[in-house]
């Protein structure tokens, strides 16, 4: 297995000897062996002030911010630009270092703080690392069964939560929509396009919502994730290319990942408020919020990023969405008394810190009521990479692993994940990133068999159907003799697979 880009966002050495690499939940360049729902702008910055940071401010939700409130941005030197009143959160560009500590004295604000350190707009390119892509000869000498797409039989991951006998009872519904909150999903690609739902997608990069048409899509130089997530999700089953967990909804592109890669707060928040205004069923979230890896309650800055995208979540929830994320990719205990974060912030001077993840969080992933996703490998065992943890882990889902460590059965030549790649391409990547839209899929085929089924019911309904798998004891996946990661709990609920490993045949037959 190759380690990432030196560039790439995070490089953390892991004890299987790996490297991992950015807030998207994925292996970049692991290899395989063989709004119209918000307000408009107040007022912008100016997209060449580089000592301008961004800011959310928290207050009473509901009423939007008070005159007083108003006036100390101001103030501060503070630009409002948009405020989502729905739920509280206000988002500033300031210039001036004070601005969250000048905010946080003024009556009426519940939290503030920078959700960055890098100026506006971000400093550099960051190489976001590349999946393993079929070649055109590979494509076209692709032979599948009757009934499958061509490239369905590489696609080991299907049978592993039984979405091939899925398939023969129900594709799933149309009127079910899946949004992929991520770097931007290419709806041209052919495989997407018959399942591309356009009203519920947009670019939020900047805090609020761009509807230009293809706003939505990532350009040329951007990361292809979201593209490869989509494509797990609704790949169309059309006779071309790959075949997704639920090839009968629709999906949905929402961009919050600017040019250089970095998935900051506000526009995480504009892509929660705009999923929850759109119809939207499920979110899927491959990334962390930047720049912390775990933002801790104990910091003021960091408790408003915090603040804000629970609020967001959760009033996506409320508004029908199940929010389904990647649990992260460093073979972290995310139960254990302490973490060492090494990278963050992964946009200014990142440091080892010492966190306790009883006050520290990594955002969406482990607020509450979004769905934590664990990935699973060729041979149904925790991947070498994925974080876990006895009571954080809800389900597990197939997300790759090198083959060195999880080799799949034939006709399958490759451990990872295939998915679909911007320009009418497809490819591999592995990662928690690749779990969990697998995961967003069943419970978008368990929306389809239940369309009233609130996201309460529709989540126990994910976690009672999950296959139980018990603890992998000793864990020792590289075959050295040493244990690599100790899963507690029972069979029925436990650190490496939560309740299970997804079924998605049991979404559309109980």
């Amino acid at each position: 297995m190759t380690a990432p880009h030196p560039r790439s966002r995070r490089a953390l050495a892991l004890p299987l000897g790996m490297a991992m690499a950015t807030a998207l939940a994925f292996l970049p360049n692991i290899t395989a062996s063989a709004a119209e729902a918000a307000p408009a702008a107040t007022a912008t910055t100016t997209a060449g002030d580089a000592t301008s940071l961004s800011y959310v401010v928290n207050v009473r939700p509901g009423h939007g911010p008070s005159a007083r409130v108003k006036k100390a941005i101001a103030e501060a030197g503070g630009t409002i630009v948009t405020s989502y009143d729905q739920i509280g959160v206000i988002v500033v560009h300031s210039s001036n270092a004070d601005f969250a500590k000048i905010l946080r004295a003024v009556p009426g604000v519940e939290s503030a703080g920078n959700t960055r350190n890098a100026p506006l707009p971000a400093q550099s390119t960051t190489d976001m690392g590349t999946p393993k892509v079929l070649s055109a000869r590979q494509v076209a000498a692709a032979k599948a069964a009757d009934g499958q797409d061509p490239l369905e039989p590489q696609q080991w991951d299907l049978a592993a939560i039984k979405a091939d006998k899925a398939h023969e009872v129900s594709l799933g519904s149309p009127k079910v929509t899946v949004a992929v909150i991520d770097t931007g999903v290419d709806d041209t690609h052919p495989d997407i396009a018959p399942n591309f739902d356009r009203g519920a997608s947009v670019n939020c990069v900047a805090g609020k919502p761009d509807t230009a048409d293809g706003a939505w899509r990532p350009s040329a130089s951007e990361s292809p994730h979201g593209t490869h997530v989509a494509g797990e999700i609704a790949a169309a089953k059309n006779g071309v290319g790959m075949t997704g967990v639920a090839p009968g909804v629709k999906v949905a592109g929402i961009k919050v990942a600017n040019p250089d890669g970095y998935f900051y707060t506000e526009a995480v928040v504009c892509g929660f408020v705009w999923a929850a205004e759109h119809g939207v069923d499920v979110t899927n979230n491959s990334y962390y919020t930047d720049p912390w890896y775990f933002n801790c309650t104990d910091d003021p800055d960091q408790k408003a990023l915090v603040d804000a995208v629970t609020r967001a979540s959760r009033y996506a929830e409320r508004r029908g969405a199940v929010n389904v994320a990647a649990a992260g990719n460093e073979n972290y205990d995310l139960a254990a008394d302490t973490i060492t974060d090494p990278v963050s912030p992964n946009d200014g001077t990142p440091s080892d810190r010492e966190i306790d993840p009883s006050k520290c969080f990594d955002i969406p992933t482990q607020l509450p009521g979004v769905v934590t996703v664990a990935a699973t490998g060729a041979k149904g065992l925790k991947s070498s990479f994925s974080n876990y943890g006895l009571g954080v882990i809800d389900v597990a889902a197939p997300g790759g692993d090198s083959t060195r460590y999880q080799t799949p059965a034939p006709p399958a030549t490759s451990g990872l994940i295939l998915g679909t790649l911007p320009g009418g391409k497809w490819g591999y990547m592995a990662g928690t990133s690749m779990a969990s839209p697998h995961v967003a899929a069943v419970a978008a085929l368990i929306k389809s068999t239940h369309p009233h089924a609130s996201p309460a019911l529709v989540k126990a309904l994910l976690y009672a159907e999950a296959d139980a798998t018990p603890c992998t004891d000793p864990y020792d996946i590289d075959g050295d003799g040493k244990v690599d990661a100790v899963c507690e709990g029972t069979k029925n609920r436990n650190g490496f697979y939560g309740w299970g490993t997804v079924d998605a045949l049991a979404a559309v037959t109980h």
